[in-house]
């Protein structure tokens, strides 16, 4: 796992510098730097050694030294296209490099190279015959990549903060990218929060063409289900035996490491069946298992992952999150982020990977399992809200949700109050933005009251429109599972999972999000997905006798924090550093009403932390 940065045009050494310099925790073994003073290409890199330890350094070169790359993730199939490529002629002077692989596979196949990666990558290669830079972005966009544009100069790298290290980036906030982010609880690619940058999405590449520094960005591959309506009860068998054998070989394709590995374990399903499928490969003694754990029971999974690692054998180690660490860590955590984020499980998540670090490099993680196997609460209320639309008059509908406001408001997990009020409230909206709506901090018809100039609807979930509406899927769960693998599993899961795990220098692996297991569910009927009101349904059957069946049979609680109550006990006013076009003083109204009880705002309020810490950043200077 690496950092990496550059650009072509205005700018010197100490701006490349400067760029690597700001990603010294994604890589902080080594660094590496390449100038092309004819063509002003700037290549700079920080390098967390994984793989090939002592072959691995970047840039790394083809053999004539036209071809140079600078590379961030993991190629799980490296071996078979190593391979394939020595057999069609190209030398290879490292032992067993996975970075060697893109410059010659980009010698052989062009453009046609990220199509035949599976793994997690961000990278560019630096053509000096032809004068182009060609990036590209794993397909879900496990591993980050921002760029920005403007004729005479390209700039890019892994993280917003590096990007924004050069003199020449405009480090503007964007109005137009914060309300989306309260809209969303995230920004969508290609969404950033400043004006100047932009996220090249996932299964996306782009190229610049130097002597024009033309800009072409270009999908390569993009998640849409293609599955038939049938699922007869005869084929679940032969199905579960299938998705058992993808899963288990792209566990084995995820142990290979030359540095210590181990397994985050929350209890759940998806990071059970990950450490169950790893002991089938390695002992089970010799994998260190790591959990989070709380001291207030509606959050706390740990006795969970406790009996999955005792079942299995695993070495486990737990920490628990209470108030007082947590209050600690938010403005260290929040300060680092590189983006605005929504999601308070970054807390947990970076506690997980600190202490998980402490023992290991690698940690394996079951993050996309909910997104392709139908595992949220969503998928449960598709029917519901369906005959809720046909039979509730709007009248009706206004009466329901004043009254659900009325109820006491609970700060424990997923309370019967929190989800009624996001229900209704999604509710209030068309079905093609009632799932961003159903877990957005600000609810869109109360922009106004945060924005000076609030966008309407349409505009602020542009991205979820259109994919909703131009979708091939018919059937509502579908729909949903695309909604949930394109938006929230790239922008929200995944960002906090890169971000969390490299500001302690941790790679984090995502098993599901292998090629072979996610082609499967895109052709897997939803009817094994989502099965007689059982979730995760198909997943399940698969590893009925790898997991606990307490394990199995559980409800689903999410990593989640108690941020409700611990709301209550923070400071008695928010942050209030001014942001042009954002009414502040709203937001202090909302805090006092929340630490009053009179409100539950804990998604808006966790959010402006958020973002105060970021624009801090901007408006003070990195």
């Amino acid at each position: 796992m690496c950092g990496l940065a550059g650009f072509a045009g205005a700018g010197g050494r100490a701006a490349l510098e400067a760029m690597a310099a700001a990603l010294i925790h994604r890589g902080p073994d080594s660094d590496g730097f390449y100038i092309d003073p004819e063509y002003a290409v700037h290549l700079g890199f920080r390098r967390l050694a994984v793989i090939d330890i002592a072959g691995g350094t970047q840039p790394m070169w083809n053999e004539d030294s036209t071809v140079a790359v600078v590379f961030n993730g993991e190629i799980y199939n490296y071996s078979e296209l190593r391979a394939e490529l020595i057999r069609a002629g190209h030398r290879f002077r490292s032992d067993h490099s996975d970075t060697e692989v893109l410059v010659h596979g980009y010698e052989e196949w062009g453009s046609g190279l990220p199509a035949r990666l599976n793994g997690m990558f961000a990278f560019t290669i630096w053509d000096k015959n032809r004068r182009r830079l060609f990036a590209a972005r794993d397909r879900f966009g496990e591993k980050p990549f921002y760029y920005t544009a403007r004729p005479g100069f390209f700039a890019f790298a892994s993280e917003l903060t590096a990007l924004a290290s050069h003199p020449d980036v405009d480090r503007t906030l964007d109005q137009r990218a914060l309300q989306k982010f309260f809209a969303y609880g995230y920004l969508p690619s290609p969404h950033t929060a400043l004006r100047g940058a932009r996220k090249l999405p996932g299964g996306s590449m782009l190229t610049v063409e130097l002597d024009s520094f033309a800009v072409r960005e270009e999908r390569y591959w993009r998640f849409a289900i293609q599955a038939e309506e049938d699922a007869p009860a005869h084929r679940i068998p032969r199905l579960a035996e299938e998705l058992r054998a993808l899963l288990d070989r792209a566990t084995a394709r995820r142990l290979v490491s030359d540095v210590p590995l181990g397994v985050f374990l929350s209890g759940g399903i998806d990071s059970s069946t990950v450490l169950a499928l790893a002991a089938r490969h390695r002992d089970p003694a010799s994998l260190d298992t790591f959990t989070i754990g709380f001291n207030e029971p509606s959050f706390d999974e740990s006795a969970y992952a406790r009996q999955v690692a005792t079942a299995i054998g695993s070495r486990h180690h737990e920490r628990v999150l209470d108030f007082d660490l947590a209050r600690t860590l938010v403005p260290d955590v929040l300060g680092r982020l590189d983006e605005p984020l929504g999601d308070p499980s970054i807390l947990p998540t970076y506690l997980l990977s600190a202490f998980a670090r402490e023992t290991v490099t690698v940690a394996l993680s079951g993050d996309g399992g909910d997104e392709l196997f139908a595992g949220y609460d969503p998928f449960a209320a598709l029917a519901p809200a369906g005959y809720y639309d046909r039979l509730v008059p709007a009248p009706l509908h206004h009466l329901f949700r004043r009254a659900a406001n009325l109820l006491p408001r609970s700060a424990s997990n997923m309370s019967f109050d929190f989800k009624l009020r996001r229900a209704l409230m999604g509710m209030s909206y068309n079905a093609n933005v009632r799932l961003p709506v159903w877990m957005s901090p600000l609810e869109p018809a109360r922009m106004g009251e945060l924005f000076d100039d609030p966008l309407p609807v349409e505009e602020l979930y542009s991205e979820a429109i259109e994919a909703w509406d131009q979708t091939e899927a018919t059937n509502p769960i579908d729909r949903t599972l695309e909604f949930f693998s394109r938006f929230y599993l790239q922008d929200d899961i995944l960002a906090k999972t890169d971000r969390a795990a490299m500001m302690v220098s941790l790679e984090s692996r995502a098993v599901f999000l292998d090629n072979d297991v996610v082609d499967f569910c895109a052709r897997l009927p939803h009817g094994y997905k989502y099965r007689n009101g059982v979730r995760k349904f198909l997943l399940r059957e698969a590893v009925r006798d790898l997991v606990p069946n307490e394990v199995l049979t559980r409800p689903k609680k999410g990593f989640g924090i108690p941020l409700a109550k611990w709301l209550r006990q923070m400071p008695a006013s928010p942050p209030l550093q001014p942001i042009k076009g954002v009414r502040s003083g709203w937001i202090a109204a909302q805090w006092n009403a929340a630490q009053a009880g009179r409100a539950d705002e804990r998604l808006l309020l966790w959010s402006w932390l958020s973002l105060q810490a970021f624009a801090g950043k901007y408006q003070n200077g990195l």
